[in-house]
């Protein structure tokens, strides 16, 4: 992830450049709604995560910045796009279980499962 110093100073990549185009995969067994995008935006906070949508070019991805965990959504991304960005993050997590409820837990685990094509 990249780092941010305190003049906002990328270190090693841009989030544009280090991000995968979420866009050409398939979800298999997650529905395609608004809630669960919703669903995941309530666990990646509970993960300790801050998401954020905001418009550019750039692609969806997260950053490290002075140790605040960010993800930044491309606000004109598809949903399709949303939920795959957001299901690779949390796919890439290895967060403390016990700061998320039964609900959450339970989700997190079947998304653990959840294959990207």
């Amino acid at each position: 992830m990249p780092l941010l110093n305190s003049f906002g100073a990328i270190f090693l990549q841009s989030i544009y450049e280090c991000c995968v185009d979420f866009s050409k995969f398939v979800l298999m067994s997650l529905p395609l709604t608004n809630h669960t995008l919703e669903k995941l935006e309530q666990l990646l906070l509970a993960m300790g995560f801050k998401v954020r949508y905001e418009k550019g070019n750039f692609k969806t991805g997260s950053c490290l910045l002075e140790h605040n965990k960010i993800i930044v959504v491309n606000k004109f991304s598809n949903l399709e796009g949303k939920i795959a960005a957001l299901v690779m993050l949390v796919k890439q997590t290895n967060p403390d279980e016990h700061t998320l409820d039964e609900k959450q837990r339970q989700f997190f685990h079947s998304l653990q499962q959840t294959k990207l094509f």
